[in-house]
């Protein structure tokens, strides 16, 4: 089987060393891999499992020796550095929202969308608050079409980096030892504690977090009026976010047939039996791959028309690494195929 030449810049990060896990958990076709980071990293050596790399600078990649580059750094790199891979034959995918709303970058959920990718040399992955919520939302488009959506979020320190996951502990030991919790991350202390406030307050008094749901869930629906309304919060876990979503219909809906149709749903593991205490949570949708769906109940304010749901997925992996060698998998169909 003809394999590809694979390179993964950011590989010591957060979202890039989970890249990595994702290439090998999923047999990725790799025929040589080859990792990127700071100059500061450069030269030191990364234990993979295809065996020890030397890590080079990022800044100094030659896209002509790469068929697929996993972007995961950041903004700002991924724009100053994407013009020294355009034209080289790399398809570049970024995981930062550098290239989101450009209207001639398919922004791809490979459940959803993978006819998006096209020819495309830059696919941009989207916010991982998006990624989690899209899929189960997504089936209920379909069936019954989506009128409103309402979105509050619950979103874990770990989406902040090592960083965010870092003052949690470090909150946590003050406060339990009863010091003064500081904090340098988060604009308050998180540890027993709520923030809602993600990203940058925008005109509208949502943040840009909040936004996000709304422009990025309309392109990869191609449904540009769909009005979508999302409250981002912080809470001090480690890792996965959780999402409680009410959704206006445009015809009936049958929260059974819901059910149904998600169980067989690509992406999505129905958690759904409040009786036994069995729903989506954090603790378990940590390391997991699917997206965790439960609390699928009508809402009593829309009536027949409306839906009401809960779900938790991993942040780093369904709203990041894999989501990113999903869209890799088809872009490596894409150029197996043509050779």
């Amino acid at each position: 089987m003809k394999k590809l030449k694979v390179g993964v810049l950011g590989a010591t990060g957060m979202v890039g060393r989970e890249v990595l896990n994702v290439l090998d958990k999923r047999d990725f076709p790799i025929e040589t891999l080859r990792v990127y980071a700071s100059e500061r990293s450069a030269g030191k050596e990364l234990e993979t499992r295809w065996g020890t790399l030397v890590i080079e600078n990022a800044d100094r990649c030659d896209y002509s020796e790469l068929d697929i580059a996993f972007f995961c750094i950041g903004s700002s790199w991924s724009k100053e550095n994407w013009p020294k891979a355009k034209g080289s034959g790399c398809i570049v995918i970024d995981n930062s929202s550098a290239f989101r709303y450009e209207d001639d970058v398919p922004l791809v959920i490979p459940e959803i969308n993978p006819g998006a990718i096209a020819n495309s040399d830059l696919i941009a992955n989207p916010n991982c608050t998006t990624a989690i919520a899209a899929i189960p939302l997504f089936t209920l488009h379909k069936r019954w079409g989506l009128k409103k959506v309402i979105i509050s979020t619950y979103q874990a320190t770990s989406g902040a980096g090592n960083r965010g996951m870092a003052e949690l502990e470090a909150s946590t030991r003050e406060y339990l030892e009863g010091k003064e919790i500081t904090n340098e991350v988060f604009q308050w202390p998180i540890a027993f504690n709520l923030i809602p406030h993600i990203d940058t307050f925008q005109d509208n008094l949502y943040t840009k977090e909040e936004m996000k749901v709304t422009w990025e869930t309309r392109k990869i629906f191609s449904a540009p009026d769909i009005p979508i309304s999302c409250t981002a919060v912080r809470i001090p876990t480690m890792r996965a976010h959780s999402e409680a979503i009410i959704a206006e219909t445009e015809k009936p809906i049958d929260p059974d047939e819901f059910r149904e149709l998600l169980e067989k749903t690509e992406g999505v593991q129905v958690k759904d039996d409040p009786g036994n205490n069995i729903y989506p949570m954090p603790l378990t949708a940590s390391e997991n791959f699917d997206v965790e769906v439960g609390r699928i109940r009508q809402n009593i304010v829309f009536g027949e028309n409306g839906v009401e749901f809960f779900v938790s997925g991993d942040q780093i992996l369904k709203g990041a690494a894999l989501n990113a060698v999903q869209i890799g998998e088809l872009v490596a169909k894409q150029k197996l195929s043509a050779q």
